[in-house]
């Protein structure tokens, strides 16, 4: 396989991480690559803890397992840093991306992670801009932005045709959440 780019996501049930995931997948395979998008479902619940994971590549994918050993892991729900190993097998030379109003710096104190660590306030981009705590449109901008996977031009134009479809009956939400995913690429900050 050539360039293989494999993320994990932590979150709680109904904020977006599995949805989330699944869009990231979707606008991948637009741009031609190959890809996976999937959740590991369990007792799944309003709250609970869950995993999603994406594989993304130039080449077909022959791997057919959960992730153990990801690129990048994408954490929707800061508190789940404090009862989940949420680093575990992370590369070193890969990244964490935290859904937190800390900074970079203040995260990687409370990680055991010598990597590079990012940070957003998508609870505070999405309360903004879409008027309800929906942090996985910003999340998926920032995981857009520091992975490199879609060029961001290229991203812009294929999220905003979903969320016209994915929203065509409720097309005044579509310019919200576009304002979101703008403003995520913008705020997301990071310590190299």
């Amino acid at each position: 396989m050539g360039k293989l780019v494999e993320i994990r996501w932590h979150g709680r049930g109904g904020q977006g991480a599995k949805t989330a995931s699944l869009l990231l997948a979707e606008v991948a395979f637009n741009t031609g690559k190959y890809i996976q998008g999937f959740p590991e479902y369990g007792p799944e619940r309003m709250g609970a803890p869950i995993t999603a994971y994406n594989r993304i590549s130039d080449d077909p994918i022959t791997i057919h397992s959960n992730i153990y050993e990801p690129d990048y892991v994408v954490v929707v729900d800061e508190t789940l840093i404090k009862s989940v190993p949420v680093t575990a097998g992370l590369k070193e030379n890969g990244a964490v991306i935290i859904n937190t109003s800390k900074s970079p710096e203040e995260i990687k104190k409370e990680l055991n992670y010598n990597g590079k660590v990012y940070t957003i306030d998508a609870r505070k981009i999405s309360e903004e801009t879409l008027g309800a705590y929906f942090p996985n449109t910003p999340m998926l901008a920032a995981v857009v932005k520091i992975t490199g996977v879609i060029p961001v031009e290229v991203f812009l134009n294929d999220i905003e045709a979903s969320f016209k479809h994915k929203f065509a009956n409720k097309p005044q939400v579509v310019p919200k959440n576009m304002e979101a995913v703008k403003r995520a690429l913008e705020e997301v900050k990071g310590n190299e």
